[in-house]
């Protein structure tokens, strides 16, 4: 199964971490944390707020952006979305830590480390790297290690997206009184996708948690039909990195242009 192998890899490699850099030393940073949760929260003024992420490559896609600049990419997210999402995970997504600490620079707008977190100590590196918030895969986690994982973010200031495929995953996401929620269309387990998978669980979701829609997601028409749902934002990655002119795409999605 493909989350369990890289589960246990990312276990692996964050242990040998461990051994370079104690947490204790991860636990500044230069940079003010920023408020992903408003950035994502749909407004009358911006009703469809997008995550964009950056990402090079998935292991059921291969290499999306061969010609692939996070910097350039992140400024141009930078103008056009309201957040930004970076893959850190390097063996099956070909992510870096690099990516994220080299945009945190160059951005103003809200950063999100998506990786497989299942230790602390990779909370303290996002910290100390310059992002806003992390992702809390429930698949991934038993519930006691999920509860402790976002404590610990929230005692540092970071925003959580805990991300859920299914009814009984929200119902363990639900158990943290979570701000952010991410419904994630494709199973993480099979990689089959659902679009409809918004439709059975965001009735579930307490009003005032914002809901973010992930996968899948490619026309204007898909996000209005996902925003009448109750979605708030929109997680779009290897959409993005498979246009030529990302600004003009994003700009396209949000409704600013046909």
């Amino acid at each position: 199964m493909i989350l369990q192998n890289i589960v246990t890899k990312t276990v692996e490699e964050v242990e040998k971490r461990k051994q370079v850099i104690p947490i204790e030393k991860l636990l500044t940073r230069e940079k003010p944390i920023l408020d992903l949760r408003k950035s994502l929260k749909s407004t009358p003024e911006n009703p469809y707020p997008i995550l964009a992420e950056i990402k090079k490559g998935s292991p059921s896609r291969g290499i999306i952006r061969p010609h692939f600049n996070p910097v350039e990419i992140g400024k141009i997210y930078n103008r056009w979305a309201d957040a930004i999402s970076i893959l850190t995970e390097p063996f099956f997504f070909k992510g870096s830590p690099d990516y994220l600490r080299q945009v945190a620079r160059e951005v103003e707008i809200p950063i999100l480390r998506k990786d497989f977190i299942v230790d602390r100590y990779q909370i303290a590196e996002a910290y100390s790297w310059g992002a806003d918030g992390v992702l809390l895969i429930v698949a991934a986690l038993e519930q006691p290690q999920l509860k402790e994982l976002y404590t610990f973010a929230k005692e540092l200031g970071l925003e959580v997206l805990v991300e859920v495929h299914n009814r009984e995953e929200l119902e363990r996401a639900l158990e943290l009184e979570p701000t952010i929620v991410g419904f994630n269309h494709r199973d993480l387990k099979t990689f089959q996708m659902n679009m409809e998978l918004g439709r059975e669980l965001i009735p579930l979701i307490p009003k005032g948690v914002v809901k973010v829609a992930e996968s899948g997601i490619n026309s204007f028409q898909t996000i209005q039909y996902l925003h009448k749902l109750g979605v708030d934002a929109f997680l779009i990655g290897e959409h993005l990195m498979r246009q030529s002119d990302i600004g003009r795409e994003l700009r396209r999605l949000k409704g600013l242009e046909e």
